[in-house]
């Protein structure tokens, strides 16, 4: 079978198609002929710092939609050649993967293969951030970083089904802001800096001097903490990456008391391994909304498999919006 390996850090270029062994499943485990595989952020940091690798080479990749092809002692609930979308732990950028049975979900009714690919990392992750971690309120107000990203596309429209009263987002360009804008934002902040740190004001300005509810932020470092300074009283902050590769956040008494912050964390890659019965009820919840018409997340750009090292200069670049799918079959 084909699978794009890494066998040195770098950038796309590294990327190499390769004929590699298909991979039989454990107990426990379920194999997917993959027809599409979304390409994500964490995929970037993989290949460029081994971001959740465990050695090298590897194959990255983390989510995919396909048919089962075979099925790993002890496994239920799915048959051979039912439609699937698979989170896996890695080696998704091939014609055939291996994923533990609690993360393969069989789709929705109406759900295609290719709008199935985007939905195992971006809309769980989505979902809990304005829900179970964010836990939105309605009358509320929130601010996401990387508005036009797959996340950001899919919170945008969460957040106003949930009711909030105005959702922002920061992005790095005026293209990205229009998409945002189209896709739930009331009002979109266009900072210039690889880390976006030019908000705080506009978010008080935008918000009457009060600040947002809620803030999510999958970028770390100095964007962190100007997400923490655009907090109203008793607001809520939720990291769920460092794109920025900063040193890990630290915040204490001298940040919350004040005002009464609270900071929390997600990582859906974590949830799958600590608290898989979790991550299945969100999912449910996430991919309901998707089948019901709430939440969509288009597709901007698809590259043959052996073309993931474009797909990695487009999002590497920061100029695509949406989500970004590798066509494997």
């Amino acid at each position: 079978m084909r699978a794009v390996q890494v066998q040195e850090y770098g950038g796309p270029e590294v990327l190499r198609t390769v004929e590699a062994e298909v991979p039989e499943p454990g107990p426990g485990q379920v194999s997917v002929d993959v027809a599409y595989t979304g390409v994500n952020f964490a995929d970037l940091k993989a290949r460029g710092e081994g971001y959740r690798v465990p050695s090298l080479p590897f194959v990255p990749g983390l989510e995919v939609s396909g048919r089962v092809r075979a099925l790993g002692g002890g496994v239920s609930g799915v048959e051979v050649g039912q439609e699937v979308a698979a989170l896996t732990n890695g080696g998704a950028y091939a014609d055939v993967v291996v994923a533990d049975a609690a993360t393969v979900f069989p789709l929705p009714s109406g759900v295609d293969l290719r709008t199935a690919a985007t939905l195992p990392t971006v809309l769980p992750t989505a979902y809990a951030l304005v829900h179970a971690v964010g836990r939105l309120q309605p009358g509320e107000t929130v601010l996401v970083q990387g508005a036009a990203g797959g996340v950001g596309t899919a919170v945008g429209q969460l957040a106003k089904a949930a009711g909030a009263s105005g959702v922002f987002g920061v992005v790095s360009g005026a293209a990205k802001a229009k998409h945002a804008l189209d896709h739930g934002y009331d009002d979109v902040f266009v900072a210039s800096s690889a880390e976006f740190v030019e908000f705080v004001d506009q978010v008080r300005a935008a918000t009457g001097g009060r600040g947002v509810d809620l803030a999510l932020d999958p970028v770390g470092g100095e964007t962190f903490r100007s997400s923490l300074a655009s907090l109203a009283v008793f607001g809520r902050l939720v990291s769920f990456g460092n794109a920025s590769s900063a040193e890990p956040w630290r915040v204490g008494q001298p940040e919350l008391y004040p005002t009464g912050l609270s900071v929390s964390g997600f990582s859906i890659l974590t949830l799958a391994q600590t608290a898989p019965d979790a991550l299945r009820e969100l999912t449910g919840k996430a991919f309901a909304a998707v089948a019901e018409g709430v939440v969509s997340l288009p597709v901007t750009a698809e590259f043959p498999l052996e073309e993931a090292s474009e797909a990695h200069r487009l999002m590497g670049g920061r100029t695509s919006t949406g989500k970004l799918l590798l066509r494997v079959a």
